[in-house]
C-alpha cells in the first residue's frame, strides 16, 4: 500500500459528511474468528459441513445439533477481543452526524468495540429468538445452561442468525440500502463480496456516486470499481486511514 493511495483515501474520508462502512469476515478474522468458508472451502464439524450445520433445513429437523454447533462457535468467540479495526471504526462514527456500519458478521465484536450505529445484516450469535418471532433474547453466557435454550416464558429459542436458506431480517437490507444510496463515502472492509444481497450495499453506494474505498489483503470483485483499493490487513490500515483524515 502506497502513501499516495492512503492519502487519496484519507482525502475522501476527510471531506465526507455521510459515511457507510460495510464489513465482512476479514475484519473479525484478524481477531482470530474462524471464517469457516475461507479459501472457497467449507469447514467440517462432526463430519458435517458448516453450510449444512448453519442451514434452515437442519434447524427444522435437528435444532439440538444446530445449537451445539453454535455453542462450539460461541465458545471460540468468548475468548476473543476486538482488534484495532473494530476500535477505529467505533471512534470514527463519532466524527459524523450521518454514519452507518453495515456488517455481515454475527460475532458482536463491533458492538464490543463501541460501535452503536450498526445494522447486522446476518444477525448476532449472542442472541436467540422464538421460532416464528422477531423478538430477540440476549444469550451472553456460554456454555448455555440447556440446549436448545428457552426464553423468559419457557419458549424454545433458535439462533438469531440468518441461516442458509433464509431471508435477511425484515427491513435490515432496505434500511442499509437507503443510507448507502445517499452516502458520500463507502468503506468496504474485509469482505470478498460473494454473499448476496448483502454485497449490493457498496454497489448501491457506487451507483449513487459515492467514493468506494476498499480495504482488503487481496483483490476482490469490488476492486475493479473501487475508487481506491488499499491492500493490507484492516487492523493496520483502518486506524491509519482515520488518523490521516
Amino acid at each position: 500500500m502506497s502513501d499516495q493511495l492512503l492519502e487519496k483515501a484519507a482525502r475522501y474520508v476527510r471531506e465526507a459528511r455521510r459515511v457507510v462502512v460495510f464489513t465482512g469476515a476479514g475484519v473479525s478474522a484478524e481477531s482470530g474468528v474462524p471464517t469457516f468458508r475461507g479459501g472457497g472451502n467449507t469447514a467440517v464439524w462432526r463430519g458435517m459441513p458448516a453450510t449444512e450445520l448453519s442451514s434452515a433445513e437442519l434447524l427444522e429437523r435437528d435444532a439440538v445439533t444446530v445449537w451445539e454447533w453454535f455453542e462450539y462457535r460461541r465458545g471460540i468467540l468468548a475468548g476473543l477481543s476486538p482488534n484495532p479495526a473494530h476500535y477505529a471504526l467505533a471512534e470514527a462514527e463519532k466524527r459524523y452526524d450521518d454514519f452507518l456500519l453495515v456488517t455481515q458478521n454475527v460475532d458482536g465484536l463491533h458492538q464490543r468495540a463501541g460501535s452503536t450505529k450498526i445494522i447486522e445484516l446476518h444477525g448476532n450469535i449472542w442472541r436467540g429468538r422464538p421460532f416464528g418471532s422477531s423478538k430477540t433474547v440476549p444469550l451472553p453466557e456460554t456454555p448455555l445452561p440447556e440446549i436448545p435454550p428457552k426464553g423468559p416464558n419457557g419458549e424454545v429459542l433458535r439462533p438469531d442468525v440468518v441461516l442458509f436458506g433464509e431471508m435477511l431480517p425484515a427491513g435490515a437490507f432496505e434500511e442499509a440500502a437507503t443510507v448507502a444510496a445517499s452516502c458520500d463515502v463507502c468503506l468496504v472492509v474485509g469482505t470478498s463480496a460473494l454473499v448476496y444481497p448483502a454485497a449490493r450495499i457498496p454497489e448501491i453506494a457506487s451507483a449513487a456516486g459515492a467514493a468506494v474505498i476498499e480495504i482488503n489483503p487481496e483483490e476482490t470483485r469490488f476492486s475493479d470499481f473501487a475508487d481506491v483499493s488499499l491492500r493490507g490487513p484492516a487492523g493496520e490500515i483502518v486506524p491509519k486511514l482515520f488518523a490521516k483524515s
